[in-house]
């Protein structure tokens, strides 16, 4: 029933862009959905949300950079933040899943933290409230970081420098794990990918997207379904789907959103990524299972992979052409790139420059 309802709603959708067309374009491409399940528009993204027991100040932000960039938050003192969430790999790795201390593998890609300020829950399978909650999981993970949080923080009460920063910005000594993970969350709101094409284009600018990467957002929006579950500014819905993806060869099942929850209803379930800077952090999906952008759009364009027990209603096969997969993949791969050049080119922190 629920696929029925949703074609009946794809229908209505291709009626509204033909009108859109034969209007002479009166409607802007970022204002047509073809779903009501994506109440916001694609669009520039808002101011970031800072929380009230949270507050930015420069100093913090500065400190929380350090930290991201500082391997001795390890137990091995190999790893840091950016080891897996690197600014060069569009803030992600090099997959196909993350990798940590001793070269222990893990089951899933790491997350971009680039925009991650505007999800309200982190991790792929949801299991964090906040940056701050996020912070503190990946040094306490054996495969990740493979610390303690009161090894980490002895680490650090013992580097002067870093005894002296933390009293300036939060007032109070000895340092706590709630504070560590308070500055790097600090400096992760500031990681907010602007001013890419799309952006431009969408404040007027229209000559901020070739015509193939118009046609690719004119599908995005459209016949490609893909405002089904990536809308807003954010471009993520923020929600959980299952995309019938299989698991890897040799890898274990993995139940997603269901770890969390215990809902049946969640197996295989994983968060909607974002799709800005996406060309910046292949391979693609939890598991890095696709390789190419192209991979991915002809994931869809079949109705999702071959697990599909749990699929989730919004995977339906889209009919793209061979030259819409080219015209969509071309929209993502440059009009989604952020040319903001504190977040796009951001450099790591020298280890000669950090607190001693």
């Amino acid at each position: 029933m629920k696929r029925i309802i949703l074609a009946m709603l794809l229908a209505v959708a291709a009626v509204v862009l033909a009108a859109a067309a034969d209007t002479g374009g009166g409607v802007a491409l970022t204002a047509v959905s073809v779903h009501s399940l994506g109440p916001e528009r694609v669009g520039n993204l808002p101011a970031v949300a800072v929380p009230h027991d949270n507050l930015a100040t420069p100093g913090k932000i500065a400190l929380g950079k350090k930290l991201y960039f500082d391997a001795r938050l390890s137990k091995d003192n190999t790893v840091s933040c950016a080891t897996c969430h690197d600014p060069a790999k569009g803030w992600s790795d090099a997959g196909p899943t993350s990798v940590g201390i001793n070269g222990q593998r893990g089951g899933r890609r790491a997350p971009p933290v680039s925009n991650a300020a505007y999800s309200l829950l982190q991790f792929w399978d949801g299991r964090a409230p906040s940056l701050e909650d996020q912070a503190k999981g990946p040094i306490q993970n054996p495969i990740e970081m493979g610390n303690t949080h009161e090894v980490m923080v002895r680490t650090l009460d013992d580097i002067p420098g870093y005894v002296e920063e933390f009293k300036t910005v939060f007032g109070t000594t000895p340092i706590t794990v709630d504070q560590v993970a308070q500055a790097i969350a600090a400096y992760e709101r500031t990681i907010v990918t602007t001013d890419s094409p799309f952006d431009r284009f969408v404040r007027g600018d229209n000559t901020a997207l070739t015509p193939l990467e118009k046609k690719g957002l004119e599908i995005f929006n459209g016949k490609g379904h893909c405002t089904a579950c990536h809308w807003g500014g954010y471009f993520s819905d923020g929600r959980f789907h299952n995309l019938g993806v299989a698991p890897m060869a040799g890898a274990k099942p993995d139940s997603g959103r269901h770890d969390v929850t215990k809902n049946s209803e969640d197996i295989g379930r994983f968060k909607t990524p974002t799709v800005r800077d996406v060309a910046a952090r292949p391979p693609y999906l939890h598991n890095g299972s696709e390789k190419t952008l192209e991979d991915v759009i002809r994931l869809y364009n079949r109705g999702g992979g071959p697990d599909d027990a749990h699929l989730d209603p919004l995977m339906l096969p889209l009919s793209l052409s061979e030259k819409e997969v080219v015209a969509l993949a071309a929209f993502m791969k440059r009009a989604m790139r952020s040319t903001n050049p504190s977040v796009a080119d951001e450099k790591p922190v020298p280890q000669s420059e950090l607190p001693r």
